[in-house]
């Protein structure tokens, strides 16, 4: 594709829609974990609240050594809830319970405090980690009720992965749905792009693709092709409007000529003044002839017909020669005439029309240049394009008078002597035609023409 997938607005819009995918899952997966982190740990510490209680009521009612008792009896069920007490005096010293120690540097500050406990088990020594609460009993005793939670901790580290999962497969399957819909479109625009290319190199036949999905592209498609159709046909006539009229003319031009040529050579001769008015006259048809003429050449550019005799066509080597053909015309004006070119600057085109536009910048430089300036003529090969430049010192165009200046009888200049301001307007079609670029810029002073061509 011309269009690089990367850079088209589909791909961007296509990974901002994955970033907001991938948001929105981590932030539901994540708050589905805190949640039941959350819930975990409420449901431990309804657990470890509610047996504080009872033994708090078995104290109040029997003292330490009921207490004692009571502790002794839930040792028993370890394996299956998995309790944590004990009893200590004001000195954290143990009177009872399955801890042969207190945990803490004293007494904690925390209201849920943790620790954790090394227990051995078949073939191996565990460290088990317990969330507990402590209670100071009437008589200056200490009361820790813990729970072990380490089956609460893998169960929450299983769904922290299962999340990280989550997320990351959610941002894949929206990656790759997202550039499938980026190449698909991608791939529609660049047809379109091809089409719309092919139309400007000379195709006026060709139509925009039409996928037969129904959306809104094969609309589109059908709504553009059914305007290039009455696009064609409107130019069609006009075309044949034109030529009929371009004929029509030249005929009667012809013979108007043919008569003054006629009145010129008669024997006797006119008399002076009449003479030197069918003289005027005639330079008169022959300037209407040539304008004509050049109409006819950039409506012919204009209208989107295929090159003639196309083929590799070497600019440089065509400049060479046509500095070369206006030099004495240059040297009689006292302008300097030179020509830069590097061999091999291979472009596809009509060499004629080539040789039109590079001797209407010629005679466009010969006709504005005074005496003691000069016209340059370059040809350079850029990567994937021929660059010709045409730059003189005479007096130049405004900068903004330069995009009026490619118009048909737009003329600038002293006085805008000479010509029908037709020679950029011409140079502009055949650049078109050749899919090539025109820009008129500034030599400081003069004026410098840059047409760029595909190589």
């Amino acid at each position: 594709m011309k269009l690089g997938l990367f850079n088209t607005t589909a791909f961007r819009l296509s990974v901002g829609y994955t970033l907001l995918i991938t948001l929105a899952v981590a932030v539901t997966l994540g708050s589905a974990y805190k949640l039941t982190e959350s819930l975990i740990d409420d449901e431990v510490d309804l657990i470890i609240d509610t047996e504080l209680k009872s033994l708090e009521e078995k104290y109040a009612r029997n003292g330490v050594t009921g207490v004692t008792e009571e502790i002794n009896l839930r040792i028993e069920s370890w394996g299956r809830i998995g309790g944590v007490y004990m009893v200590a005096d004001a000195n954290f010293e143990r009177i009872a319970g399955n801890l042969t120690s207190w945990p803490f540097d004293g007494m904690p500050t925390e209201r849920w405090p943790q620790f954790e406990i090394t227990t051995v088990e078949p073939g191996r020594r565990a460290v088990h980690p317990v969330r507990a609460a402590v209670r100071s009993l009437p008589g200056g005793d200490l009361l820790l009720v813990g729970t072990d939670i380490s089956q609460g901790r893998r169960f929450a580290e299983k769904f922290w992965v299962a999340t990280l999962w989550g997320i990351g497969l959610s941002a894949l399957a929206a990656a790759l749905a997202g550039f499938w819909f980026s190449y698909r479109l991608a791939r529609r625009v660049d047809e379109v792009t091809r089409t719309c290319q092919s139309i400007m190199a000379g195709e006026p036949g060709a139509r925009l693709p039409v996928a037969g999905a129904n959306d809104e592209f094969d609309s589109l498609a059908a709504s553009v092709n059914r305007v290039l159709d009455r696009l064609e046909d409107q130019a069609g006539t006009l075309r044949a409007t034109f030529d009929s009229t371009a004929h029509d003319l030249r005929a009667p031009l012809h013979r108007l000529r043919a008569r003054l040529d006629t009145l010129l050579l008669r024997s006797p001769p006119l008399e002076a003044a009449v003479h030197e008015s069918i003289e005027s006259a005639l330079r008169e048809v022959e300037h209407l002839q040539r304008t004509l003429a050049t109409l006819l050449q950039i409506a012919l550019a204009e209208s989107g017909a295929p090159l003639a005799a196309s083929a590799a066509v070497d600019v440089g080597e065509l400049a060479s020669e046509l500095v070369e053909l206006f030099e004495p015309v240059a040297g009689a004006q006292g302008v300097r005439l030179a020509c830069r070119p590097e061999p091999a600057a291979l472009v596809h085109g009509n060499r004629q029309l080539l040789a039109q536009l590079l001797t209407n910048l010629i005679e466009n430089g010969l006709k504005y240049v005074p005496a003691g300036g000069s016209i340059e003529v370059g040809v350079r090969r850029l990567a994937g394009a021929v660059r010709l430049v045409v730059s003189d010192n005479g007096p130049g165009i405004a900068a903004e008078d330069r995009a009026r200046a490619v118009q048909p009888f737009a003329r600038f200049g002293p006085g805008k002597q000479g010509g029908g301001g037709l020679g950029l307007s011409l140079v502009a079609a055949i650049a078109r035609l050749h899919r090539g670029r025109l820009a008129l810029e500034s030599n400081e002073p003069g004026l410098r023409v840059v047409v760029e061509l595909p190589a």
